[in-house]
């Protein structure tokens, strides 16, 4: 399966968005319905996700039954998506992506950070 960059912005940013998203609690999801997502099959939901937790980006697990536990965003999930919030820096991202057929995460943020500094007028 593919990586979508788009499907990780938007589970992220709606993980930000929910207050229940605070570390004390644990959500379990199968389908992105569950968490109020459409456009994407289940599989498609819970590998992103499970992605992002092995990043380091979402606190959680993914369990052996094909669910995932969500907690909430880690540091560096939440690092990640302040770099990506902006829709300009996320388009400009996306254009200097072109079309390559991947990348990964890591040069994802450093294009954003490097859109930004543009942004602030930062070398």
């Amino acid at each position: 399966m593919k990586r979508d960059l788009d499907l990780i912005r938007e589970i992220m940013l709606h993980i930000e968005s929910g207050e229940e998203y605070d570390g004390t609690r644990e959500f379990y999801y199968t389908a992105p319905e569950e968490m109020g997502l459409t456009g994407c099959s289940p599989e498609q939901f819970v590998y992103h996700c499970k992605l992002l937790i092995e990043d380091g980006y979402i606190d959680g697990a993914a369990t052996v039954l094909g669910q995932v536990v969500v907690r909430g965003l880690t540091s560096d999930g939440h690092d990640f998506l302040d770099d990506i919030r902006d829709p300009g820096v996320w388009k400009s991202v996306k254009t200097r992506l072109g079309t390559l057929p991947g990348v990964a995460i890591s040069i994802v943020a450093e294009l954003a950070k490097s859109e930004i500094k543009k942004h602030l007028g930062l070398p």
